[in-house]
């Protein structure tokens, strides 16, 4: 199903190139609270994930722009509660990815500057220049979709196709380019990207290293070799390289088949679920019916981009546990005791689908509850995080909720005065 959401916008992603999206760029456009943003009013572009606040759902990126990249700046970025994070084709967490990974970005302007967890930057920022070039320090700086290489190729159909190795002591550089999986388009253009003994080659359950490729006489022992525009998908990292080359970015990861994707795709997709259910599913309120003495029946949409099955745990006359969550999708309400003695309580009375296209970032399920505490994270427009009472009972990490109110963000937290003003 997830699947399914993110192949409906592959068009539009596909799209930036094109006069449609040019103009979207001339646009100030910022996410309203409650509401959903479509997709292709987001900006793309690509970085390095360099540093990670994973508690707060925030890091930096080393964007690349027309220059050379070594020389760019890190830029702050930060996840939108319902922002959307792809690794290895799969739902992950920003704790999942590895520093280095070269990452595509869809993000907008922060939706209120005034509670932004990251520095706010000139809306024409994009359009700064540095040694680094031009458009390594974009205002969009609030990520609606952040995927590795490998799931942005998935999601929009695409695959390297490698076409010569140049082999020396179990490294070198492989000459590809990333093209339709099905045919070709005739724009691809091939890129020159580095690889060493520590890439790693994924062959149905295999992993390979480069020397079996060499026993097999796959590869050469050294020297050159053409592979015939092999479709592969790859893994990308960024690491500084010989010859004072500007962009040439090195290959952590080949998966040769479909079989070794799938199962790289499986064990994160794992990963994520145990995270998922240790931490609640978030979600956003659409509606609130007051009742007396603190009774209100909820209406609450989950958020996109999660495992099929963790969606089909929620269903009609289940008990449930709410708390409310501010935007890095912290628990608001943990007191001393954590969420799970602080959470509101009640029943699920109904669950429905919303017909046709939704948002990317929605996943289009609603879920009706009962509850008899309404706290002021119960509110319209207001982030949540629910369970069903059959997840796990686990005690989260203190850096993960807050006080109830008693508890100051930067007591624990540094401020967005972290990252550096370039």
């Amino acid at each position: 199903m997830v699947l399914g959401l993110l192949l409906v916008h592959a068009n539009a992603a596909n799209e930036e190139p094109g006069t449609k999206n040019q103009e979207q760029r001339t646009e100030v456009f910022r996410p309203e609270a409650g509401k959903f943003p479509p997709f292709d009013k987001a900006r793309s572009y690509r970085g390095e994930l360099v540093f990670v606040d994973h508690a707060n759902r925030r890091g930096s990126l080393r964007v690349q722009g027309t220059g050379a990249f070594r020389r760019n700046e890190p830029q702050p970025f930060a996840m939108l509660p319902y922002g959307m994070v792809r690794y290895h084709g799969a739902p992950a967490d920003l704790r999942d990815i590895p520093l280095g990974t070269m990452l595509h970005v869809s993000a907008f302007l922060p939706p209120d500057p005034k509670i932004s967890a990251v520095p706010v930057l000139p809306i024409n920022n994009k359009k700064k220049d540095a040694e680094g070039g031009a458009g390594f320090a974009p205002a969009e700086n609030h990520v609606l979709l952040l995927e590795d290489e490998a799931s942005h190729c998935q999601r929009e159909g695409l695959v390297w196709k490698l076409k010569e190795v140049d082999l020396k002591n179990n490294e070198g550089l492989i000459v590809a380019s990333r093209e339709p999986k099905a045919g070709t388009d005739g724009q691809a253009s091939e890129e020159t990207l580095t690889f060493d003994a520590a890439t790693r080659i994924w062959r149905g359950r295999e992993c390979l290293e480069i020397a079996d490729l060499i026993t097999e006489g796959v590869w050469p022992a050294s020297g050159k070799k053409s592979l015939g525009g092999q479709a592969v998908q790859l893994g990308i990292i960024w690491k500084p390289t010989l010859g004072g080359v500007f962009i040439r970015f090195h290959i952590s990861d080949i998966w040769l088949d479909d079989a070794a994707m799938q199962r790289a795709a499986h064990n994160q997709t794992e990963t994520h679920k145990a995270f998922i259910r240790s931490r609640w599913m978030p979600a956003s309120v659409d509606a609130v019916e007051y009742g007396k003495f603190g009774r209100a029946t909820v209406t609450a949409t989950l958020f996109g981009g999660m495992d099929a099955s963790l969606y089909a745990d929620f269903k009609k006359d289940i008990p449930v546990l709410v708390n409310g969550a501010e935007n890095t999708l912290k628990h608001t309400e943990g007191g001393t005791a954590g969420p799970a003695q602080m959470a509101s309580r009640g029943t699920i009375l109904d669950v429905t689908k919303t017909p046709g296209d939704v948002p990317l970032s929605s996943s289009g399920i609603q879920v009706r509850f009962e509850t008899d505490l309404i706290t002021e994270g119960l509110r319209p427009t207001r982030v949540i995080r629910i369970r069903p009472a059959a997840w796990p009972d686990v005690h989260m990490p203190r850096e993960e909720y807050l006080d109830s109110g008693n508890f100051h963000h930067e007591d624990r937290f540094p401020t967005p005065d972290i990252f550096p003003k370039y």
